[in-house]
């Protein structure tokens, strides 16, 4: 069953992906003010936004293993960090190529750009916490903990711009601007396409965590015997 919904899913991901790339670079216009460049916003947030979903996800899943100590749910929260940690670091390299064309640097240390930055060192930390730890239920708890401790600083990754003054601009809906109506269709249409590749990752990586599991467990007990 689960083949068969991380095959659907990828299917319908890959279609979205291709309608979305042709619309991007074959259809929409230039940019008034930034050229070709602002093409990579579709990628750069919308990647932002699946990374934000994920760690929702595990906050979620950490505080119901916390609960439940069922260790279906440490497992997930793996799965999705690890995933959505790869989508926080395309949004990290896509902004700063962005920014090196807008800004005419790399990087500068704004409030948005640093907490972003803290946000992926975070979540890195949680799986290098895991691999420091062996007992299964020892690593699940305290990582689960620090899950949660490390979800602190999405909100201020998200608000950053709203409570301080940075270099990075306000997006559209916050700061009363507006934008071509089939620029918005296709931003939504990208962000559909990120989050069911997402899930689709995070499946698959489920599944090695799962056997992983399973051959750990009895390597275990061969060395109990």
């Amino acid at each position: 069953m689960r083949e068969k919904v991380i095959y659907g899913l990828g299917t319908l991901a890959a279609v979205l992906l291709a309608r979305n790339l042709y619309s991007i670079f074959m259809q929409l216009p230039d940019e008034a003010s930034q050229g070709m460049i602002y093409r990579i916003i579709f990628f750069h947030v919308p990647a932002a936004m699946t990374a934000m979903v994920g760690a929702g996800v595990t906050l979620i899943t950490s505080v119901a293993y916390l609960l439940t100590k069922n260790l279906k749910y440490d497992a997930i929260s793996v799965a999705v960090t690890e995933v959505g940690l790869a989508f926080l670091a395309a949004n990290l390299v896509t902004g700063s190529i962005w920014g090196r064309i807008i800004w005419g640097i790399w990087w500068t240390w704004d409030a948005r750009l640093t907490s972003a930055l803290v946000c992926w060192l975070l979540y890195a930390g949680y799986l290098m916490l895991r691999h420091a730890i062996e007992e299964p239920t020892a690593r699940a708890r305290i990582s689960a903990v620090f899950n949660i401790f490390a979800f602190a600083d999405v909100p201020i990754v998200i608000f950053s711009i709203k409570w301080w003054r940075t270099q990075h601009p306000q997006p559209v809906f916050w700061g009363g601007g507006k934008i071509d109506p089939d620029m918005y269709l296709t931003a939504g249409l990208n962000l559909l396409a990120l989050i069911l590749l997402a899930v689709v990752l995070s499946l698959i990586r489920l599944r090695q965590e799962e056997v992983q599991r399973e051959i750990d467990s009895l390597r275990r007990y061969a060395h109990a015997v």
